[in-house]
């Protein structure tokens, strides 16, 4: 992976995006409820899964919810930036080799409080499986030592 580059706060503006897509997998599933603890049934055992009413297993909200926290630390705003809060609203399922396409845009800015507020959405193909609104502390560009 490439170092990716941190944008400041004064460097962000209402509008700016970036995005990013992931394929859910059976090992995500598994790796992510050994990290969380999280072996409701209906993630991880389909005959359990198929008696409710999604029919099937699905992915774990919270999995499809970190993909988001991977575009801010990873993109916008990048390296530093540090998640505060976010408030989602899921929609549809995410299903294992499901593509997910995470997309973050920036909403707002503050300068004085150092944060940023930013809209998240998440798709599968047409279908928006989950929207969310995320809180970010992003750093101020840094001062050189000449000044």
């Amino acid at each position: 992976m490439s170092e990716a580059r941190a944008i400041a706060l004064e460097e962000m503006e209402i509008g700016q995006s970036a995005e990013a897509v992931r394929t859910v997998t059976e090992e995500d599933l598994e790796l992510f409820a050994k990290v969380s603890g999280d072996y409701n049934p209906v993630h991880m055992d389909e005959d359990f899964a198929r008696k409710t009413p999604f029919r099937g297993r699905i992915a774990h909200g919270a999995l499809v919810a970190s993909y988001i926290s991977g575009v801010l630390g990873n993109q916008l705003p990048g390296p530093g930036a540090i998640f505060l809060g976010l408030n989602m609203r899921f929609f549809h399922p995410t299903r294992i080799g499901d593509e997910v396409k995470t997309r973050v845009e920036v909403k707002s800015v503050d300068l004085k409080s150092r944060k940023a507020v930013m809209d998240c959405t998440c798709y599968v193909g047409e279908k928006l499986t989950m929207q969310a609104e995320a809180e970010v502390m992003v750093r101020k560009r840094r001062r050189s030592a000449d000044a």
